[in-house]
């Protein structure tokens, strides 16, 4: 029982605290900025990731003003072509509220199919920052989770006895 491992002597315990110190030292002088350098950066750029998703919000509730005022503009201009067919004979009133409606109608349907477009992007594009951050926190609960030892040997221990079973 007389293994240096286990009762190292006074040298050894020396120079284990003195190799223990110096790596300490280069840690702390060389490790710990760029650490707190690669969190600064994360922050930033999730911080960056809430601005565009604010920005882009914003950008939609002006695509929406703007579509809802182009489909006042497309109103007017049907009940425009509307009182300018009423003037006419009765063959080309018929005809020019036919064209009309059919013009109104596709002005209308555009509107609408740009609004869901425009709809459909925005939603997309936060479906995937939303999506983007999960992956991070899930990352970083999965990393706190693994740094335990003891937590991490259960966790592969009770993946291993799921294997087992299936």
């Amino acid at each position: 029982m007389n293994n240096p491992l286990i009762n190292p002597g006074l040298g050894t315990f020396v120079w284990m605290l003195v190799s223990f110190g110096i790596l300490a030292f280069i840690l702390i002088k060389f490790g710990w900025p760029m650490i707190l350098k690669s969190l600064k950066s994360r922050e930033e750029a999730i911080a960056d990731s809430l601005n565009e998703a604010a920005k882009a919000r914003e950008e939609m509730k002006h695509l929406v003003a703007h579509n809802e005022e182009l489909l006042r503009q497309a109103k007017m201009e049907r009940d425009e072509m509307l009182r300018d067919a009423r003037m006419a004979s009765d063959q080309i009133v018929e005809e020019a509220r036919a064209k009309a409606s059919a013009e109104a109608d596709r002005i209308v349907e555009a509107a609408r199919e740009n609004i869901n477009y425009e709809k459909l992007k925005a939603m997309t594009e936060l479906k995937n920052q939303i999506a983007n951050l999960s992956i991070e926190i899930a990352e970083k609960l999965i990393r706190a989770e693994l740094e335990d030892k003891a937590k991490a040997d259960a966790l592969i221990q009770k993946e291993l006895e799921l294997a087992k079973l299936n």
